[in-house]
Formats: structure tokens, C-alpha cells, sequence
């Protein structure tokens, strides 16, 4: 028999060493199922419980929790005091990372846990000062509201406690390196704030404005501008900033933050009663940004959806009403250039004298590093922003004053909200939520259809005043108060049947108070109003397709004006092709569709020739609503002197063309007519762990992007990421209820409800997402796994 010879050199028989490497390989393999089997248990003892009994010692009664097949919890408490533990229980089960990093992104702590890399991150929020606003508002809640936050706080602590325990914390917190510390009211609050943060900025647009006024001819700077003030701002020629090295760093909410809503009189629908429909436009990713929860009570019976880490219902219904937010997009934040003391870097002028700033000392504590100590000065104003990311001795530095930033009290009216029972009690209730400034829609029982502008939204002596940043060394630019709460825009039961809200310009020239110079483009509302003017016997089959409507209206405006520009041109045979497939186009953004690739490919380098070459990429990243300055610019044609500098409007789209059409050919191939835009835009909800590695990744990402329809500018709203084509904004939460049966709701909470990657609720919403498969929630006789919280 043939041998070979061992590590020694003694002769070993061939089929002795097969039979060896055998045992082996058998061993290893043992090795490696117990090794699986005991990292799959850890994994498993994480996640949520839903069946069975769990004590919490803190409860008076027991707690019923039902969660129904699509991982909805129905929490049932006998008391407001266990109601509420309950929901901070049982939100932690599911979501006690996501929560984690949402308190800590908003304090400005993500240093401790993550390291250098977020170092910058943290010094703008920290400059901010979410958290110190989420205290001062903490203040000045009821005994009755901070009670609830504190019940609320304990039922997240109790999971806390047990988790750690148990040693079942989320697998998250051991990739870290850290586990959570007690919750507290202060960080439900300031989560709250950073949702503020999220959907109330302009700010930017203002430093924008500052750079183009400071950089261009007035005539073209002020063709960038949200319109043409009438007063046109003069430059600040003795205060010089330098915006683009002041704000590299910042941390700036996404241009979409938006979102749909609207409701239909019972004369316009099939049941006879109304129907409401909301659609919250933000980021996507995984865990869902939402929750949806359904809680009751002897006082309370509200479903709907909350941001993890907060008590309440945010957005939903209860047995008698239900209502909706968009993002109103106020002039809510001002920038002041602050003329600082060459003698004293801590005084600032005001009205001919020094005056001292406040002082914070707000520590960075580094993982793996040094803490830093880092100082934020506040002027009366508000926080210096304009060296957060670098120190500068500047004798003129620029400060932030943002209604967000002082205490309000917007969980005051969530509590009254959910328990309003008519649009009397509900429009009272709104008298707390501040901030954001939102769209309210609302529908009832007895048939009232309502809208209300809601927040706290300051006074301007000129609405031109809100488009750059003011002296604040002048008592004249102050804010002048804020908007009486009886009169901001409101409608009750319009004649025409519906109210329809998408982030539009919502008042016309006869409103005696600016609200906003920039709004989103008109498209997404002007669909909806299309099809709800039109429509009759509407059903919520009929809201759910509009919510899902991929109409581009933008293109139905722009390609008829594109190709009679066009004419005359010696195309190329590529681009031949393209104007023959858009004159045929039916202006739907759909996934199996050339059209929408190239017309939204020919729009971005129509932007890249107007303005790549002229404002810096950091700059460009403060152009908030540039898409409703690019249409400006392109209505008015040649006359623009931003397409006269670019060679005239012929010029500038035959060039836009052919540069888009270059790489789509080049990656899908000669023949236009099997292009498909689901070929480039496809959704994903990324983990934001799931960058760290392939492997995480495979885990926590768990399916392949998938083709979707829709743009920024259809009601199916799926904004996208330029680069890569993958859609990270839009819909995170879908809505629709019929007033005639307020006990049942229709959702969809993309990509789920679970934040558990091995949970069935993870990402089992990502196709109906894609396709528009709405899961029904009922509050009453609710089926499904059932867990009883003891005392």
C-alpha cells in the first residue's frame, strides 16, 4: 500500500491519514455547529419576547400585550401609569439600539462609543444644543406629562436591567463595545428635538444665499434666490465670512424631508364619511424610523406610529378622529453675523454695547482617545455655529437663533391629541406642539375635515429679511414675536371637498405674515389635487393608489419645453432615440420604463453644467430647494442669465443630453428601449452597522436592492442617491383610514417593524413597500401572540 511520510519523516499508510483528515475535518465541523448553535442561541435570546409572561415589578396591574402577524404590539393596561411602562417595555425589546444611537446622535455622545471618527458630528450637535433645549423643556411641562415620561422611562430601564441580566442585550451593543445606560425623560425629549432638527432647517439656505450674494453679480446671485424679493437684501461688505470653510463639517438634514397628506369629505367618497391618507417623506433605513403601536386604557384608545423612544402616538387615530403631518418648511431658524470683541472673544455688540455670551463647557469624551474639551459660546441670539468644526479668532463669527431651542412642549399635545375626541379638543391640543411647524390634517367621526399650519413660527418685519443672514448688532432685526396660534392658516370643511398638503407654498399674497420663502416643488401636490378634484366615490383602494401615484409632472412641464428647444438640432443617433422615447412617454416614473432614466439623468447634468464649475461642492451642499431654483432658471430660458453664461438654452440641453446619455450607454448598452429605470433606482434600508463589513452587511442588510418607481417629484415618493441610484428617502410610513370605521387602519411601515435582524418582522415590509401592500390594524378583537406583563 502507498504511504507517506508524517511531520518526522516516519511513513504513514495514505489510507490511515484520510482516515485521520476525516476525524478532523468531522471534529471541526462539530466544532463549528456547537460554535453556531451557541452564537445562534445568543443571538436568538435577544430578541423580543412576544408570547409567554414577563414580570415588572414596577406594574400596579397586569399588562395584556397581543402582537398581531404583521409585529404590531397592542398593549391593553388597566392604568395610565402601567400603559406607559408597558410601551417603554416593550419598544426597548425591539428597538433599544436604535434608541441608543438616536439619543446619543441627537446629545452629540456617539465619540464615547464610536470614536474620532464622529468627533465633528458631535461638536455641531452639541453646538446646537438639542439636549440643553430638551431640559429647558423639560422644565416647563405639566407634573402630569413629566409623571408620564418617567413611567415611560421606567418600563425602558426595566428591559435595560433584565437584558443585562440576562446577558441579552441587542448583538449590536457587543459589536460597540457598550451596553446602554438608564434612560431618562431627558433623552425621550431631546429625540424629540432632533426630529426638530430634521424637518425645521433653512438656515442653510440663508448661508447659501450670503456666499452667491458675496460671489456673483447681484443679477446672478439673486436669480438663485427663492424668488425675487422686491427689496432686494443688500451685502454685508464690513462682515465677512468665510461660509464654505465655516460649515464643511455641518451636519445638514436631507433636501427631501417632506412628505404627502390630505383628507376628502364624506361628499367626495363611497362610505359617505371622510378619508384621510399621510405619508411622512424621510430617511429610509433599518430599523424603521417609526414604530407602530396600538395603546389603551380606561383613558386612552390610540393607534398608530411613534419614533422609537418616545411615549405616545405621533401620528394615527383613535376611535373618533384621526389626522396627518407634512412639514410645513417655516422661516424657523435665523442666522445673525455677531461682531465679536477683538479685546474679549467672549463679548459680542448689541445696539452700541459689549455684551457677554453664555459659556458652555460641554466635554467630548473620546472611545479610545482623549476627551476633548470643547466650549460653545451662545449669544442672545443664540449658539455660535460657524467654528464649530475649527477654532478662529474671527472678529465677526455667525450665530443661530431656531425656535427649537427653546423649551417647548410638544409631548404635552401628542398626550392630548390621542385622547381629543373632536377637531375643538384637537386644534386645543395643537396649542403645545411648537416645534416642527406641520400640516396637521384631520378627520372625524362626525364628518369635519380640517387643516391647521401649526408650530411656532417667528414674526419678520420683511419676509425678504428671512433670505440671508442679519446684523445682530442691530436691535431692528430681531425677531418681532411669533405668529398668533388663531391665526395661522387654517380650513375647516372646504367647499371644494378636500385639503391636500406637500410641503407647497400654503398662502397666497393676502396672509399677513411670511411664513416661508422656500417650498417644495409644486408637482407632488399639484398630482394629488388632480386626481382628488377629479375624483368621486373615493375609497381608501383610491387613497392607496394615490399615495403609490409614480405621475412625474415635472417632466408632463419640461419635456414639451425641452424638445421645442431641441429643434433644429443635428442630434446624434443616441440622442435621436432619446427624444423619440420621451415625445412617446406617458410621464410616470415607472420601474420598467427607459424614460424616467433619462429624463432624470438629463435633469442632473442640466444642474452639473449650471453650477458645478461655479460654487464649490462644499457650498452646494447648503443649496437647499435647489430643483425649484433649476426649474426657475429653466422656465425663463434664454432670458436666465445663468443659461445666457452657459451658452444659451439650446446649447446647454444638447450638452446636458449627451453627457447623460455617455455612461447610460456605456452601462446599458445601445438599445433605449431595454433600459429600465429599476435597473438603476432601487431601494434599500441600510443597517447603520452594516458598512462595517461584508459580513454584517450580509446580516444585517439581508435582501439585495430592490427596482422601484417613483422620484422626488411623484406622490410615490423615492428620492435617491445620485452616485448609486439607491433610493434612501422617502415614504417611511404609509397611512390611509375611512372615518366610517375608525377601528381599523391601514399601514405600511417599510422595511418593519422589528429592529431584530432575525426577527419575521425585519424587512418583511420591503416589497410591500415596493408594491404597495398595506397591512390592516384593527383595536378591537386584535389575534395574534399573546404576552402578559405581571407585576
Amino acid at each position: 500500500m502507498e504511504t507517506i511520510e508524517n511531520e518526522v519523516g516516519k511513513p504513514v499508510k495514505k489510507r490511515k491519514w484520510k482516515k485521520i483528515t476525516l476525524i478532523v475535518l468531522g471534529v471541526l465541523l462539530v466544532i463549528g455547529s456547537i460554535l453556531f448553535f451557541i452564537v445562534n442561541a445568543f443571538i436568538n435570546r435577544s430578541l423580543a419576547q412576544t408570547e409567554g409572561t414577563i414580570e415588572l415589578p414596577a406594574l400596579r396591574e397586569e399588562v395584556t400585550v397581543i402582537t398581531d402577524e404583521n409585529g404590531v404590539p397592542h398593549i391593553k393596561a388597566e392604568n395610565a401609569h402601567d400603559l406607559y411602562l408597558a410601551q417603554g417595555f416593550i419598544q426597548a425589546q425591539s428597538r433599544m439600539f436604535q434608541m441608543e444611537l438616536s439619543r446619543r446622535q441627537a446629545s452629540g455622545t456617539l465619540s464615547e462609543v464610536v470614536g474620532e471618527a464622529v468627533v465633528d458630528q458631535d461638536k455641531y450637535f452639541r453646538t446646537l444644543g438639542l439636549r440643553r433645549a430638551a431640559k429647558q423643556s423639560y422644565a416647563v411641562y405639566s407634573d402630569e406629562d413629566k409623571q408620564i415620561l418617567q413611567w415611560f422611562s421606567d418600563g425602558i430601564n426595566a428591559y435595560i436591567s433584565q437584558a443585562k441580566a440576562n446577558n441579552s442585550l441587542p448583538v449590536e451593543f457587543m459589536l460597540m463595545g457598550t451596553v446602554p445606560n438608564k434612560w431618562t425623560p431627558i433623552d425621550s425629549l431631546t429625540i424629540g428635538k432632533y426630529m426638530a432638527f430634521d424637518l425645521g432647517g433653512h438656515w442653510e439656505r440663508q448661508a447659501f444665499n450670503y456666499y452667491v450674494r458675496n460671489n456673483f453679480t447681484k443679477e446672478k446671485a439673486y436669480e438663485l434666490f427663492p424668488g425675487y424679493p422686491e427689496n432686494k437684501p443688500t451685502i454685508i461688505d464690513e462682515a465677512e465670512v468665510d461660509i464654505a470653510e465655516s460649515f464643511a463639517k455641518a451636519v445638514i438634514p436631507h433636501t427631501f424631508n417632506g412628505s404627502n397628506n390630505w383628507v376628502v369629505s364624506g361628499k367626495k367618497t363611497q362610505s359617505g364619511m371622510p378619508l384621510l391618507a399621510n405619508d411622512p417623506h424621510l430617511g429610509l433605513a433599518t430599523p424603521s424610523i417609526w414604530y407602530q403601536m396600538h395603546l389603551e386604557s380606561p383613558e386612552v384608545n390610540v393607534s398608530g406610529v411613534i419614533f422609537a423612544g418616545v411615549p405616545g402616538i405621533i401620528l394615527g387615530h383613535n376611535e373618533r378622529i384621526a389626522w396627518g403631518v407634512t412639514n410645513t418648511g417655516p422661516d424657523v431658524q435665523q442666522l445673525y453675523l455677531e461682531k465679536r470683541n477683538p479685546d474679549n472673544p467672549q463679548e459680542f455688540l448689541y445696539e452700541g454695547e459689549w455684551e457677554k455670551a453664555k459659556v458652555v463647557e460641554e466635554p467630548i469624551h473620546v472611545k479610545n482617545g482623549d476627551t476633548i474639551e470643547y466650549e460653545v459660546v451662545v449669544t442672545r441670539h443664540g449658539p455660535v455655529i460657524s467654528e464649530f468644526a475649527n477654532e478662529s479668532a474671527q472678529d465677526t463669527v455667525l450665530s443661530l437663533q431656531w425656535t427649537a431651542l427653546e423649551p417647548t412642549t410638544e409631548l404635552a399635545a401628542i398626550l392630548d391629541i390621542n385622547r381629543a375626541s373632536n377637531w375643538k379638543e384637537f386644534e386645543k391640543a395643537l396649542e403645545n406642539f411648537l416645534v416642527p411647524a406641520q400640516n396637521f390634517v384631520f378627520a372625524s367621526k362626525d364628518g369635519t375635515i380640517a387643516y391647521k399650519a401649526n408650530g411656532k413660527i417667528p414674526i419678520y418685519k420683511n419676509g425678504d429679511d428671512a433670505l440671508l443672514p442679519l446684523k445682530g448688532w442691530q436691535k431692528e432685526n430681531d425677531w418681532k414675536g411669533f405668529i398668533p396660534f388663531d391665526e395661522l392658516p387654517t380650513v375647516i370643511n372646504p367647499e371644494k371637498g378636500f385639503i391636500a398638503t406637500a410641503n407647497n407654498k400654503i398662502i397666497g399674497d393676502e396672509y399677513p405674515y411670511h411664513i416661508s420663502n422656500v417650498w417644495a416643488q409644486p408637482y407632488r401636490y399639484e398630482r394629488i389635487t388632480e386626481v382628488l378634484e377629479a375624483g368621486a366615490d373615493l375609497t381608501v383602494k383610491d387613497m392607496m393608489a394615490l399615495q403609490m401615484d409614480q405621475t412625474n409632472l415635472q417632466a408632463r412641464e419640461f419635456v414639451p419645453i425641452f424638445m421645442e428647444a431641441l429643434e433644429g438640432v443635428e442630434l446624434s443617433q443616441t440622442a435621436e432615440q432619446a427624444v423619440k422615447l420621451l415625445k412617446n412617454w406617458n410621464f410616470k416614473d415607472s420601474v420598467d420604463s427607459p424614460q424616467p432614466l433619462v429624463f432624470h439623468r438629463w435633469m442632473e447634468e442640466i444642474e452639473a453644467i449650471l453650477y458645478e464649475d461655479a460654487i464649490p461642492e462644499d457650498v452646494m451642499d447648503l443649496f437647499g430647494g435647489k430643483g425649484q431654483t433649476t426649474d426657475k432658471i429653466l422656465r425663463q430660458g434664454n432670458e436666465s442669465v445663468w443659461i445666457q453664461d452657459n451658452g444659451g438654452m439650446q446649447t446647454v440641453l444638447h450638452q446636458a443630453l449627451q453627457q447623460a446619455l455617455q455612461p447610460l450607454t456605456e452601462v446599458y448598452g445601445n438599445d433605449m428601449t431595454s433600459w429600465e429605470w429599476g435597473n438603476y433606482h432601487k431601494v434599500q434600508f441600510y443597517h447603520p452597522l452594516s458598512a462595517i463589513s461584508p459580513v454584517l452587511e450580509f446580516f444585517f442588510n439581508r435582501e439585495d436592492p430592490i427596482p422601484v418607481g417613483g422620484s422626488s417629484v411623484t406622490p410615490m415618493a423615492a428620492s435617491y442617491d445620485p452616485e448609486t441610484g439607491i433610493v434612501d428617502h422617502g415614504a417611511s410610513w404609509r397611512f390611509v383610514i375611512d372615518a366610517k370605521n375608525m377601528k381599523t387602519g391601514y399601514h405600511i411601515v417599510g422595511p418593519g417593524q422589528a429592529g431584530h435582524f432575525k426577527s419575521e418582522w425585519y424587512h418583511d415590509q420591503m416589497d410591500d413597500w415596493v408594491e404597495g401592500n398595506y397591512h390592516m390594524t384593527i383595536t378591537d378583537g386584535m389575534e395574534g401572540a399573546k404576552l402578559q406583563l405581571t407585576p
